[in-house]
Protein backbone atom coordinates (compact mmCIF):
# COMPACT_ATOMS: atom_id res chain seq x y z
CA UNK A 1 0.00 0.00 0.00
CA UNK A 2 1.49 3.18 -1.07
CA UNK A 3 2.66 5.75 1.53
CA UNK A 4 -0.69 8.91 1.62
CA UNK A 5 0.25 12.45 0.53
CA UNK A 6 1.33 14.61 3.33
CA UNK A 7 -0.56 17.92 3.74
CA UNK A 8 1.01 20.67 2.60
CA UNK A 9 2.57 23.42 4.96
CA UNK A 10 -0.66 25.69 3.88
CA UNK A 11 -2.89 22.86 4.66
CA UNK A 12 -2.06 22.92 8.20
CA UNK A 13 -1.64 26.51 8.32
CA UNK A 14 -5.48 26.56 7.08
CA UNK A 15 -6.63 24.27 9.70
CA UNK A 16 -4.56 26.20 12.82
CA UNK A 17 -6.26 29.26 11.12
CA UNK A 18 -9.52 27.93 11.67
CA UNK A 19 -8.95 27.26 14.83
CA UNK A 20 -8.03 30.36 16.20
CA UNK A 21 -10.97 32.02 14.34
CA UNK A 22 -12.90 29.54 16.48
CA UNK A 23 -10.69 30.41 19.76
CA UNK A 24 -11.78 34.11 18.67
CA UNK A 25 -15.49 33.88 18.02
CA UNK A 26 -15.51 32.14 21.76
CA UNK A 27 -14.02 34.74 23.28
CA UNK A 28 -16.82 36.95 22.19
CA UNK A 29 -19.17 34.29 24.44
CA UNK A 30 -21.51 33.65 21.89
CA UNK A 31 -24.83 31.88 22.76
CA UNK A 32 -24.10 28.41 24.02
CA UNK A 33 -26.75 26.59 21.39
CA UNK A 34 -24.26 28.47 18.31
CA UNK A 35 -21.32 27.06 20.66
CA UNK A 36 -21.96 23.46 21.12
CA UNK A 37 -22.44 22.67 17.62
CA UNK A 38 -18.95 23.91 17.12
CA UNK A 39 -17.12 21.88 19.75
CA UNK A 40 -19.23 18.32 18.97
CA UNK A 41 -16.79 17.92 15.95
CA UNK A 42 -14.07 19.33 17.64
CA UNK A 43 -14.00 16.96 20.21
CA UNK A 44 -15.69 14.12 18.72
CA UNK A 45 -14.21 10.99 20.60
CA UNK A 46 -13.05 9.80 17.57
CA UNK A 47 -11.75 12.17 14.76
CA UNK A 48 -11.90 15.02 17.25
CA UNK A 49 -8.47 17.15 18.15
CA UNK A 50 -7.08 14.68 20.76
CA UNK A 51 -6.96 11.69 19.29
CA UNK A 52 -5.72 13.38 16.27
CA UNK A 53 -2.98 15.53 18.28
CA UNK A 54 -2.29 12.11 20.13
CA UNK A 55 -1.94 9.98 16.59
CA UNK A 56 0.06 12.64 15.53
CA UNK A 57 2.45 13.24 18.49
CA UNK A 58 3.11 9.11 18.54
CA UNK A 59 4.08 9.06 14.79
CA UNK A 60 6.23 11.77 15.79
CA UNK A 61 7.53 10.32 18.37
CA UNK A 62 8.12 6.66 16.28
CA UNK A 63 9.94 8.68 13.22
CA UNK A 64 12.48 10.40 15.89
CA UNK A 65 13.33 6.64 17.32
CA UNK A 66 13.54 5.21 13.86
CA UNK A 67 15.28 7.50 12.39
CA UNK A 68 17.65 9.43 14.86
CA UNK A 69 21.51 7.58 15.34
CA UNK A 70 22.11 4.79 17.97
CA UNK A 71 22.73 4.93 20.66
CA UNK A 72 20.31 8.10 21.47
CA UNK A 73 21.33 10.84 22.91
CA UNK A 74 20.15 11.87 26.40
CA UNK A 75 18.41 14.90 24.61
CA UNK A 76 16.64 12.55 21.73
CA UNK A 77 15.49 10.27 24.55
CA UNK A 78 14.30 13.18 26.58
CA UNK A 79 12.20 14.47 23.40
CA UNK A 80 10.62 10.88 22.71
CA UNK A 81 9.48 10.64 26.32
CA UNK A 82 8.22 14.08 25.77
CA UNK A 83 6.30 13.64 22.82
CA UNK A 84 5.21 10.09 24.19
CA UNK A 85 3.86 11.59 27.50
CA UNK A 86 2.11 14.82 25.69
CA UNK A 87 0.47 12.57 23.23
CA UNK A 88 -1.18 10.59 26.10
CA UNK A 89 -2.38 13.55 28.41
CA UNK A 90 -3.66 14.87 24.91
CA UNK A 91 -5.49 11.97 23.88
CA UNK A 92 -6.90 11.66 27.52
CA UNK A 93 -8.88 15.03 26.69
CA UNK A 94 -11.33 13.01 24.43
CA UNK A 95 -13.27 12.17 27.56
CA UNK A 96 -14.85 16.02 26.85
CA UNK A 97 -16.83 14.68 23.96
CA UNK A 98 -18.73 13.12 26.43
CA UNK A 99 -19.10 16.49 28.94
CA UNK A 100 -20.27 17.76 25.62
CA UNK A 101 -22.87 15.33 25.06
CA UNK A 102 -24.52 15.95 28.70
CA UNK A 103 -24.40 19.87 28.04
CA UNK A 104 -26.01 19.58 24.79
CA UNK A 105 -28.96 16.72 26.26
CA UNK A 106 -29.17 19.29 29.13
CA UNK A 107 -29.47 21.99 27.12
CA UNK A 108 -31.88 20.22 24.41
CA UNK A 109 -34.11 19.53 27.85
CA UNK A 110 -34.52 23.05 29.15
CA UNK A 111 -35.68 24.68 26.17
CA UNK A 112 -38.68 21.73 25.75
CA UNK A 113 -42.12 23.09 27.19
CA UNK A 114 -42.63 21.43 30.39
CA UNK A 115 -45.49 18.91 29.01
CA UNK A 116 -42.72 17.24 27.02
CA UNK A 117 -40.39 16.91 29.32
Amino acid sequence: MPNPAPPSAHQIAQATNTLDQLKHYLRDEPPLTDTLPLLAPLLDENTGVPILLGDILRAVARIVSRQTAIPWTDETRDVISTLRVAAQEITDQHALHWDIERLNARLNHAQQPPEQR
